[in-house]
């Protein structure tokens, strides 16, 4: 299946990206509009302005795939409260990870192309699940 969002990939659209192959479509094909371009009719659109998986009321992009998915993970779920926090800086949640995600994707996205962003930051989003999996099992932080 395609999947189109928004050239300039940042934290939201990087977090969603992992979402998607790992939860709803491992064989996804991304590709990248600039704002305000048409959406191609054969793609789903994801954290862009009018798009069903899209910011709606608090929620962020992530949370809103979560939710349109029936993902009730609670690794993911506490992941998405990272990722919101890293991009909307709302302080809703008590998410001392993000500013380093955030560091780390707004490195990426000066140093990588935005398909680039999206390959490379699939195990970066990997190694945080596995982290925060394992967290919530051992109630303590893992070594």
């Amino acid at each position: 299946m395609r999947w189109v969002t928004r050239a300039g990939v940042h934290i939201d659209r990087a977090a969603c990206g992992w979402l998607i192959r790992r939860c709803i479509d491992p064989d996804a094909e991304f590709a990248l509009v600039a704002d305000g371009q048409p959406v191609p009719a054969d793609a789903t659109a994801f954290d862009m302005p009018g798009a069903e998986l899209s910011h709606h009321g608090a929620d962020c992009s992530f949370e809103t795939i979560l939710r349109r998915h029936d993902l009730t993970d609670p690794v993911l779920w506490r992941l998405a409260e990272i990722v919101h926090e890293a991009d909307l800086e709302d302080d809703r949640f008590d998410a001392p990870e993000a500013p380093g995600l955030d560091a780390i994707l707004r490195g990426l996205s000066m140093t990588c192309d935005d398909h680039r962003v999206l390959e490379i930051s699939g195990p970066i989003f990997d190694a945080l699940y596995e982290y925060l999996r394992r967290r919530i099992l051992l109630g303590r932080e893992p070594t």
